[in-house]
């Protein structure tokens, strides 16, 4: 967890949260697994409290940051179908997928009561997501067209940065 200077400053998954998640995410066929406590994640490519990705199945314990809930949601939305169907962990993915991803967890925290996307971006910050202005809302506000665009490109959202609810179908 580097770059991490408070790991308990952040919205976790908690029991209302993984609802408003699996609330969230289940348009995209996502299903939210609880992870006891004291278990390890399965799927999670970091460990620790990070959440783990198996299919459409996104494990989540009680200390898992909701940007990371969000962040491996975004890799399986933004993931081409071949690679959905064989994820196990690894989200794989390249350098604009992984920028469509973030600027994707960034809307999608608008869209959950407790977070929004201002908390998001805090977060993002504060766990040590690293942007080259400095900061998670510098680069979205200005630095992020690119992720934009990819995102637009390929279905996901529409141009108005509002969710398609659909996966990424090539």
């Amino acid at each position: 967890m580097p770059g991490v200077s408070d790991p308990t400053d952040v919205i976790n998954c908690d029991s209302a949260m993984r609802q408003h998640l699996h609330h969230l995410l289940s348009r995209y066929g996502i299903q939210i697994i609880d992870v006891s406590t004291n278990e390890a994640i399965p799927g999670s490519f970091f460990g620790e409290r990070e959440a783990g990705l198996i299919g459409n199945k996104l494990y989540l314990r009680d200390d898992t940051p909701v940007h990371s809930a969000l962040h491996e949601a975004g890799h399986y939305i933004c993931m081409d179908p071949e690679r959905r169907a064989a994820l196990n962990t690894d989200a794989e993915g390249d350098y604009d997928e992984e920028n469509g991803v973030c600027f994707l967890q960034i809307l999608l925290a608008g869209y959950i009561d407790r977070l929004g996307r201002a908390r998001m971006l805090r977060d993002m910050d504060r766990w040590g997501y690293t942007f080259r202005l400095g900061s998670a809302k510098a680069w979205f506000e200005h630095d992020a067209e690119d992720a934009r665009e990819w995102l637009i490109e390929h279905g996901i959202i529409h141009p108005s940065l509002e969710p398609t609810w659909q996966l990424r179908s090539t």
